[in-house]
């Protein structure tokens, strides 16, 4: 085969390759989000008291490291969907503060819902349509994350608002960052395994919308 023809069909194999990762990266993230929201409207509709932080943590640290062991086999499926309903669960009782704390708390849920929809697919169509490539976000994004991380906690244990408010519009836009960074490393080769991509974009946007809430309920009205 002629160097042009080996050229053209490796370019087209790696084509193929990107559309088959992105297909179905959107398609197990729509299936986990679906599974997630009825997951966290079972514990609504319960009335599940929120998760200990500590067992939140172990629980979420846990079934992240499951997943990531679990990537490359059919278990892992399985091991994201225990992920993703597992946050989702612990979602219900959030949300239940909101609606039941705050006079206009099921249109603060919806805002922040549609805004984290708008947001998503914005950036998404954006890093599609451009193909930049975001990779040197990753150390930024890092250091960004383990230091919101840290103040998050610094802020619920010692009960600081002001911290807390500040740690949630860093959130906001650490998560953007992430998604931007993650459909430029799939679109340019970077990713190769749909279970990790859409865990990356599921964290992304949970974080997303219980930031963006946060953020809005500083200007709502307490009952």
């Amino acid at each position: 085969m002629p160097l042009q023809e080996q050229i053209l069909a490796k370019s087209r194999d790696s084509i193929l390759s990107v559309n088959r990762v992105l297909r179905n990266t959107y398609l197990l993230l729509s299936l986990t989000l679906v599974f997630s929201a009825v997951t966290a409207y079972m514990a609504m509709i319960t009335n599940v008291a929120p998760m200990n932080i500590f067992v939140l943590l172990l629980g979420y640290f846990g079934l992240l490291f499951v997943t990531t062991r679990l990537r490359n086999s059919p278990w892992g499926l399985l091991a994201i969907f225990a992920f993703t309903g597992f946050l989702g669960y612990n979602l219900g009782p959030i949300l239940n503060f909101y609606i039941k704390s705050f006079s206009n708390g099921t249109q603060l849920v919806m805002t922040s819902l549609g805004a984290t929809g708008v947001i998503f697919f914005a950036l998404s169509a954006y890093a599609l349509t451009t193909k930049k490539d975001f990779s040197y976000l990753a150390a930024f994004l890092f250091v960004g994350i383990s230091a919101a991380f840290i103040m998050g906690l610094v802020s619920m244990f010692f009960h600081l608002p002001m911290l807390s408010l500040l740690v949630s519009c860093a959130f906001v836009l650490l998560s953007s960052g992430i998604i931007l960074f993650q459909t430029s490393l799939i679109i340019n080769g970077g990713e190769r395994n749909y279970i990790m991509a859409t865990i990356t974009l599921y964290v992304a946007l949970f974080n997303l919308f219980i930031s963006l809430l946060s953020i809005l309920s500083a200007f709502g009205g307490r009952k």
